[in-house]
């Protein structure tokens, strides 16, 4: 505005110089006018000038092609490279030694710790024992290395171990809690890693991270394994679900209620494998006598069991 009633005023101009496509330089002149008094004529202004050269230019790094057969794409998590030397346990052994003197909040722990998960993947259920006997211990921080590194492992004798340490009772409560959900995270779990938990379910202390861990881990089997429901293995744990049921859900008491009300959302969780406990399912669902939270549990169940089922036949009753 050109107004005279106007306090602040600003000007910005450049000039830029370019050649064969390039800016070679930029010269830039800024003033700010304040006007206290527009009508005397009195105020101040600042003026600034800055210079922008181009020095030199460096000419590209051509990439080279050599050796592309030694690439691959790939997703940049965990990516670490493959180890080609046997990992012995003495050698995962001082390195849990490292790392309960290293500093907690280090980027050396943090690579030690990264280093140990990748080492474990390498060694066979009887190295992981002989391992555990000898680094069981606790850092001065009350820390267990190995009790945190051992659910990013997903191996299978990673897996078998950890189910030996919750059955003996030798690792804390919120510790088994960490491995039963680390069970629904495991990229490619094989029918041995579900054979060797399904037992825990049958473990009176078993709660609802078993339940619920177990059954995300055979879920993520079937997704994988189509006819999974004829695995031992998936029976046996989807036999001691269906066992809970009694055939109709019929519930004795609050406390029973409870674990009914987890088992069949265990079930839920199971996806393929709960196709075998449908008709079950529909019984549950169908009874009147039933508690309302019970019907709806088990109408819920049916989630993840295949539409090709015709779910709408096996429930003739429970709408009517």
């Amino acid at each position: 505005s050109q107004s005279e009633q106007q306090i602040v005023s600003s000007q910005l101009e450049c000039v830029q110089s370019i050649g064969d496509g390039v800016l070679e330089e930029a010269t830039c002149t800024e003033s700010e006018r304040v006007r206290l008094f527009p009508q005397q004529g009195s105020g101040a202004e600042t003026r600034t000038r800055s210079v922008l050269k181009l020095l030199h230019v460096q000419t590209d790094t051509l990439y080279s092609k050599g050796g592309s057969e030694d690439l691959y794409v790939t997703d940049i998590l965990y990516e670490r490279e493959v180890t080609k030397r046997e990992v012995t346990g003495a050698e995962v052994t001082e390195l849990v030694w490292k790392l309960c003197l290293a500093h907690s909040a280090s980027y050396e722990t943090a690579d030690l710790f990264m280093t140990l998960v990748f080492e474990l993947r390498h060694l066979s259920l009887e190295a992981l024992r002989a391992l555990w006997q000898r680094s069981s211990f606790k850092c001065r921080d009350n820390w267990q290395p190995l009790i945190d590194a051992l659910p990013s492992c997903a191996t299978e004798a990673c897996v078998v171990l950890m189910k030996d340490l919750i059955a003996s009772g030798e690792v804390e409560e919120d510790k088994v809690e960490y491995f039963f959900w680390s069970f629904a995270f495991i990229p490619n779990p094989t029918s041995g890693m579900i054979e060797s938990l399904a037992p825990l379910l049958k473990s009176p202390r078993a709660g609802q991270s078993c339940f619920l861990g177990v059954t995300a881990l055979v879920h993520r089997f079937c997704s994988a394994h189509s006819s999974c429901g004829v695995v031992p293995a998936v029976q046996s744990v989807m036999r001691t679900l269906g066992k809970f049921l009694g055939g109709n859900c019929t519930v004795q008491d609050s406390e029973h209620l409870s674990k009914m009300q987890l088992v069949l959302k265990a079930i839920g969780n199971a996806g393929l494998a709960a196709a075998a406990l449908a008709p079950a399912l529909s019984s549950c669902a169908a009874l009147r006598s039933h508690p309302m939270e019970i019907r709806l549990a088990a109408v819920q169940a049916f989630r993840r069991i295949p539409c090709s089922l015709r779910v709408s036949d096996l429930l003739p009753h429970v709408w009517h």
